[in-house]
């Protein structure tokens, strides 16, 4: 989904999850949205995932959307290293809250 979509998502539909997936190590953020349907959209410009270097650089542009909740989910590559599922795809897994 493209950021400048977003915004008329948002006013239209109130059934949806923001999640800012973060990959430790890298400080790098994408932000991800799954609609009611289940369906996920990582949020592109022009075709291409937005990476963001910073959360203030990511809660700007939500806010801008009119987002003001979101939820901040840790990608560890380590649990793929040792066998486990990576739990970032997972909805209620070690996500925590942001306010904004």
């Amino acid at each position: 989904m493209e950021f400048n979509d977003l915004k008329a998502f948002v006013g239209h539909h109130d059934n949806f999850e923001i999640r800012v997936i973060s990959h430790a190590g890298s400080r790098i953020h994408q932000v991800e949205l799954e609609d009611v349907e289940g369906r996920r959209h990582l949020l592109c410009r022009r075709g291409k995932p937005v990476l963001f270097r910073s959360l203030d650089d990511v809660y700007l542009e939500l806010k801008r959307a009119g987002i003001h909740r979101a939820y901040l989910v840790q990608h560890v590559a380590q649990d793929e290293v040792v066998g486990r599922d990576a739990h970032y795809q997972e909805a209620l897994a070690s996500r925590m809250p942001l306010v904004f």
